[in-house]
């Protein structure tokens, strides 16, 4: 059952009226709902960062949330557009374009559905192929959190199975280290959060303010090679000083206290962006 809870997301900026009219559109279909913003800040295009954000996300909302997220570089072509059911019971009103990787991968979709533009897009936008945002999700996300449709009335069902994952790097566990990705940036801050959980790290049997030799590649080519203490939080060392941590969703960060890492050492993200973590004297 829905809430009368949405949260939108996108990669629009506030800097036109692009936000304010998906938030227009949701209130003109219900004037009590309550909307907010995850962020509208995503790299344009970039469905992984989206996918991260809603993974970072949805688990501190009530059940029965409806979330937007429009990340849509294909927006006018074939790609689906969606209602996930997740298993905590929440609903994403997204493209099929990767958006749902991290959810269906961490979360859990119990039921996917497409939908039906027929019944559920804004009248006479039908010779508009471009802001969906506004005319298909930010509507029908809307009629979902009032309780207006249901998720039946949504569409027809689509098979979970079929959904559109974006690629993984699996994490590599050795006697003496432990090798991921850097998925994406705690980006004001630059922090590197990487796809190393804490339990994938613990199997080297770490202690806090022990040294690990901190190794990261952009493909083949090595940009960082250091020792990097261990620590529960920044002050754990000098101002300045590189640290490892786990990050608020229980995976290993690589920070510099009161610093940008990623700027520091002109680090990216993505799957070509790999982080090696190995023990000391081995």
């Amino acid at each position: 059952m829905s809430n009368h809870l949405l949260v939108l997301q996108s990669d629009f900026g506030l800097v036109d009226g692009a936000v304010s009219a998906m938030i227009g559109v949701a209130l003109q279909e219900d004037p009590t709902l309550g909307v907010h913003n995850l962020t509208h800040d995503i790299t344009p295009y970039n469905t992984f960062e989206a996918s991260y954000r809603l993974f970072q996300t949805i688990e501190y909302w009530p059940k029965g949330t409806t979330f937007v997220s429009v990340v849509d570089p294909g927006v006018g072509s074939a790609r689906k557009s969606v209602v996930a059911l997740t298993k905590t019971g929440q609903y994403i009103v997204t493209p099929d374009n990767g958006t749902l990787s991290y959810i269906k991968k961490d979360v859990g979709i119990e039921a996917v559905r497409e939908i039906s533009e027929v019944e559920n897009r804004r009248s006479n936008t039908e010779l508009s192929y471009t802001f969906h945002g506004r005319d298909v999700y930010a509507y029908t996300g809307a009629k979902l959190a009032s309780g207006h449709i249901s998720f039946e009335e949504v569409g027809p069902e689509l098979s979970v199975d079929d959904i559109l994952e974006l690629p993984v790097v699996e994490t590599v566990v050795e006697e003496n280290l432990v090798r991921g990705a850097i998925d994406i940036l705690d980006v004001r801050f630059g922090s590197l959060w990487t796809s190393i959980t804490r339990e994938e790290f613990y199997s080297l049997k770490p202690d806090f303010n022990e040294r690990f030799e901190v190794t990261i590649y952009n493909n083949d080519m090595l940009v960082y090679q250091n020792q990097v203490t261990y620590g529960k939080s920044f002050a754990d060392v000098r101002i300045g000083q590189p640290i490892l941590y786990i990050n608020s969703l229980y995976r290993v960060g690589l920070a510099i206290n009161q610093g940008s890492f990623a700027k520091a050492y002109n680090v990216g993200v993505g799957s070509n962006w790999h982080i090696e973590i190995k023990r000391l004297g081995d």
